[in-house]
């Protein structure tokens, strides 16, 4: 880069040029002798007007380099601002002093010649600088390698972000080729230098001609029907893909090389965006008490998160694993350091600490995301389970209010419907109970009920990346299993959407999308990580385990599930308490924990609720 007095040698060299342009235009470059001596007199009061005029209108703050047409109107101001004195002074000046009076048409032009003529220096310097970039892509001092063939995917304000990222760049030795864009309106013109080759179905093709080593995919904003149709192109020609990070980082400027990833599973599996009425739940929230159980479990952690960013009067996060709260605690404060955050280890199971972080804080609202919810482990351990996810719910929501909570919002499963698991059929019970809750107190009860979310502890995904990550096999316990997923930042934005919707007594049931069936899922991660699968990795089926589903389902048999105002939720309608149902079963199943006899708490739950079929053996 340019130092500061060179910039400013360079700039009042091309003003004395467009100063003396200025006297030539005028008289038709014959200028008389007397002409050209008041021109060398004048010069030192309109290079002085000229550097002022540069200096306050900030210019020599713009890195020469990445000047663009943003900058124009300072340097617009700038020419503006320089003409006002000359012309104050071809008007105020008396007789003597003539010989500095500038004649108004010389003010004018030279005025429009300074303009363009500091701006295509600077032009002149930026292509200077990226023509060099371009050509200095060297091989790595590090690897003595050829430099990489890339190709970028989109030729958008992302893909040229990420070209100038990579031309300055050259110790990363990649060579960008050119863009791929499927707007036709694109194909075969010029951006930044680079030419857009074609559409992405060119990949194959292309890999082979140019010998592309790497694909990069730019676009900022791609939806998940592009990605996956792009790395089927990349699958096909065996070339690297990877991707740009989120479009947050382009609009801030902060796109560096380093943070391009590869693509991962969740890129693909995760849907379109979802559209919130943001403004009902922020009015939900906002200045107000808020209470979530698990807060440091994958749902709980970014219930926490969201709930922070909307303005709540006190953040209070119910943990009973130390170190899970700990984490979150120290991220909510960082992002957040004007928010009033208390982190109480707490076990919701224990009524008396848990009751008296009701009288003593008074939240407003609670979301209970507390469970235990890992499939296998709860089959081993039933009475865990209905302690955990039925007892203590029904605990903690009748502490909930007696202490006037306004509303409070089970995390269900869908596992909950036509539950063959202990976990499942708990979860149908908290279910009822909430709703049994919901008739008895003036505290709106509600629950959310939804699939598999992408990367939560415990999930199928970060199981597959383990075991690639230590050469497989990757296990999947039947060919024909299917599973919904959903990110956890929707699940959660939909779960506090429901929350702000919810009058009372219902069971809101979220879209999960189409199914994914686990066997494809687990050959993507396998490709996605560059190897074959059945070759590198191998896939091996180790059979269902207990309490499993073939396909997950989200509403039972008797449910009638009607639509809300949000296309991404309904609601689920069970058939209400007879006869007190609820309350004999709690009773029912406060006896059989307490002597923990397993098979009759399997065979009381397949009775009490006559949809689930949970295996005796």
């Amino acid at each position: 880069m340019l130092s500061g007095p060179m910039q400013m040698t360079l700039d009042g060299v091309v003003m004395t040029f467009a100063f003396t342009l200025a006297y030539l235009l005028r008289f038709d470059f014959t200028p008389s002798v007397h002409y050209m001596r008041s021109a060398l007199f004048q010069l030192p009061a309109v290079l002085l007007f000229q550097f002022l005029a540069l200096h306050f209108c900030g210019v020599y703050r713009f890195i020469w380099r990445y000047v663009s047409l943003l900058e124009i109107p300072t340097f617009l101001r700038a020419s503006l601002f320089s003409a006002f004195p000359l012309l104050l002074m071809r008007l105020l000046l008396p007789p003597a002093l003539a010989e500095l009076r500038v004649p108004v048409s010389i003010i004018v032009l030279n005025a429009g010649l300074m303009f363009a003529m500091i701006i295509g220096l600077r032009v002149l310097r930026r292509f200077m600088y990226e023509r060099g970039e371009r050509r200095g892509v060297r091989p790595s001092a590090k690897t003595s390698q050829p430099p990489r063939n890339v190709l970028l995917i989109g030729a958008g304000r992302a893909g040229v972000a990420a070209a100038r990222e990579i031309w300055s760049r050259p110790d990363m030795n990649m060579n960008v080729l050119g863009f791929l864009d499927d707007d036709p309106a694109k194909c075969g013109t010029v951006v930044q230098g680079l030419r857009v080759l074609g559409a992405t179905r060119c990949i194959p093709d292309l890999t082979l001609k140019l010998g592309v080593a790497e694909v990069i995919i730019t676009i900022a904003n791609a939806s998940h029907g592009q990605l996956r149709h792009i790395v089927e192109y990349c699958e096909k020609a065996r070339v690297k893909i990877r991707i740009i990070p989120a479009l947050q980082e382009i609009l801030d400027g902060r796109l560096r090389i380093e943070n391009i990833r590869d693509v991962q599973i969740e890129d693909l599996l995760g849907r379109d965006q979802v559209f919130l009425d943001d403004t009902a739940i922020s009015n939900f929230i906002r200045d107000k008490v808020v209470l979530i159980t698990g807060g440091g479990g994958s749902i709980g952690a970014e219930m926490a998160r969201q709930v922070a960013s909307r303005q709540p009067r006190r953040l209070l996060l119910v943990e009973r694993a130390e170190f899970a709260l700990y984490e979150i605690d120290r991220e909510i404060r960082r992002l957040h350091p004007d928010l009033r955050v208390d982190s109480l280890l707490a076990d919701i199971g224990d009524e008396a600490r848990i009751a008296s972080l009701f009288q003593k804080y008074r939240p407003a609202l609670v979301y209970h995301a507390a469970a235990h919810k890992h499939v296998p482990l709860m089959e081993c351990n039933a009475i865990e389970a209905v302690k955990n996810n039925v007892l203590a719910t029904h605990r903690l929501g009748q502490i909930a209010a007696r202490a006037g909570v306004e509303a409070f919002v089970l995390i269900s499963s869908d596992k909950a419907v036509n539950p063959s698991s202990v976990m499942g059929a708990t979860k149908r019970a908290a279910e009822l109970v909430v709703q049994d809750l919901n008739l008895k107190h003036e505290t709106r009860f509600l629950a959310v009920r939804f699939g598999n979310v992408l990367g939560s502890a415990g999930s199928v995904i970060p199981l597959f990346r383990e075991q690639i990550r230590n050469g497989g096999p990757v296990t999947v316990t039947h060919p024909d299993m299917v599973r919904y997923f959903m990110t956890i930042p929707e699940a959660v934005s939909l779960v506090l959407q429901a929350g702000a919707m919810g009058n009372g007594g219902e069971v809101f049931v979220l879209d999960m999308g189409e199914p994914v069936r686990v066997m494809d899922l687990a050959a993507e991660m396998i490709r996605l990580s560059g190897l074959t699968p059945g070759k590198d990795i191998q896939i091996a089926i180790t059979g269902m385990r207990p309490g499993e589903k073939l396909r997950e389902e989200l509403q039972t048999d008797n449910e009638r599930v009607i639509k809300t105002a949000h296309p991404k939720i309904f609601i689920g309608r069970i058939t209400p308490d007879v006869d007190g149902m609820v309350s004999e079963m709690l009773r029912r199943l406060e006896e059989i924990v307490a002597v923990e006899k397993d098979i009759e708490l399997r065979r009381y739950l397949n009775t009490v609720l006559p949809e689930a079929h949970l295996s005796l053996s």
